[in-house]
């Protein structure tokens, strides 16, 4: 047996006359940064998110750089997010020049803890950026009314989340800003590096478009310190393919979702769970497990494919040690989490045999 974690040629596969026929669109016109692909891109997703304006840029990290500098966040300032997140939200922060400060996320749902947010503001608190983990939104009423409160912004980290729904809402229609990547295992997948910035502030669209090339507005004029961060037409064009299809890719994300909660129930596992009135959208399927070493290497053994998003929480990693943090949830999961296989074309008969696995682990240990 060979079930890989996840298949990326599938969805190529599926799609392929649709983007070759994209791809070869790009080739024959000849422009290839910044161009008609790009701009009817952003137009595009700026709508599905229910948001006023997108600016492509390089990459979800970029995204996030680039939201922060926008609002003028660096040297001297705070961010408030959390540690139990891909490294990329923190890297951002640091790359700003402003300093991180990391909260603990709930136990239940893996987000930011808003219970938490108000011991953490400080004078120094410009920002908090709450991640949408594992396609989760998190709490934004209460991270929103805390941020009004003390005229803080909100930048979501919608990077694991294209099309999650929060109170009938798209994440990233909610804050300032909103950084999405498009790396080619997210829900809306490039071939390679892309991101992009949402928001519906006209002024800080435009002052994304001005850093993501330069800081020009006008052509080899500096006016502002920028960046060389553009998606490119390639990306673009075969982004706008995908689009079409992410509510459907979505939809079967959930229904693999809903057959391994029937299929694993009643097992010593903690399965996900929904926020109420939100539409998780399973970007990774995440369990936990007292004995997780042991069931990803029986996995592994059976040739089932696994991952733990994240392994070694960012406050714990060499790098980043300088954060000190006391954060019991993120620290426990650390040692419990486990990503089964997930992606919208696993086909049927793999999950249940990956469910099968597992079940058997547990019967051999008892």
């Amino acid at each position: 047996m060979n079930i890989p974690f996840i298949d990326l040629s599938a969805e190529y596969r599926a799609l392929q006359a649709e983007i070759d026929t994209a791809v070869a669109r790009v080739l024959a016109g000849g422009w290839y940064i910044l161009g008609q692909e790009v701009a009817a891109f952003e137009a595009e997703f700026a709508a599905y998110c229910g948001a006023a304006h997108a600016v492509g840029v390089a990459s979800g990290t970029d995204a996030l750089l680039l939201a922060l500098r926008a609002l003028e966040i660096g040297f001297g300032d705070e961010v408030i997010t959390v540690s139990h997140t891909a490294v990329a939200t923190v890297t951002a922060v640091v790359l700003s020049g402003a300093t991180p400060v990391l909260v603990d996320v709930e136990p239940d749902f893996y987000t930011l803890d808003a219970a938490q947010l108000a011991q953490a503001i400080t004078p120094r608190t410009k920002a908090i950026i709450p991640v949408h983990l594992y396609g989760q939104p998190a709490n934004l009423d209460a991270i929103l009314a805390l941020a009004q409160q003390h005229g803080l912004y909100v930048i979501e980290d919608c990077a694991q989340a294209h099309g999650a729904l929060y109170k009938g809402g798209r994440v990233g229609s909610f804050g300032h800003l909103a950084a999405f990547s498009f790396y080619p295992t997210k829900n809306l997948g490039a071939v390679g590096d892309g991101g992009v910035v949402v928001t519906q502030d006209a002024g800080l669209a435009q002052r994304l478009r001005w850093l993501r090339q330069y800081g020009w507005q006008q052509r080899y004029i500096s006016t502002l310190e920028g960046y060389n961060s553009r998606l490119d037409e390639l990306q673009a064009a075969i982004l706008r393919v995908k689009l079409r299809y992410l509510d459907a890719a979505n939809a079967q994300r959930r229904a693999l979702a809903h057959a391994y909660q029937q299929q694993l129930a009643g097992l010593p596992l903690t399965l996900p769970q929904e926020r109420l009135l939100t539409e998780h959208v399973y970007h990774l399927y995440v369990i936990q497990s007292a004995a997780r070493d042991a069931l990803q290497a029986h996995l592994y053994a059976n040739g089932v494919g696994t991952a733990v998003q994240y392994p070694v929480p960012i406050h714990r990693q060499p790098a980043y040690a300088h954060l000190r943090a006391h954060l019991p949830v993120t620290e426990a999961l650390a040692g419990r989490i486990l990503s089964l296989p997930m992606y919208p074309y696993l086909p049927a008969d793999h999950l249940a045999s990956v469910c099968q696995v597992v079940t058997n682990f547990f019967e051999l240990v008892g």
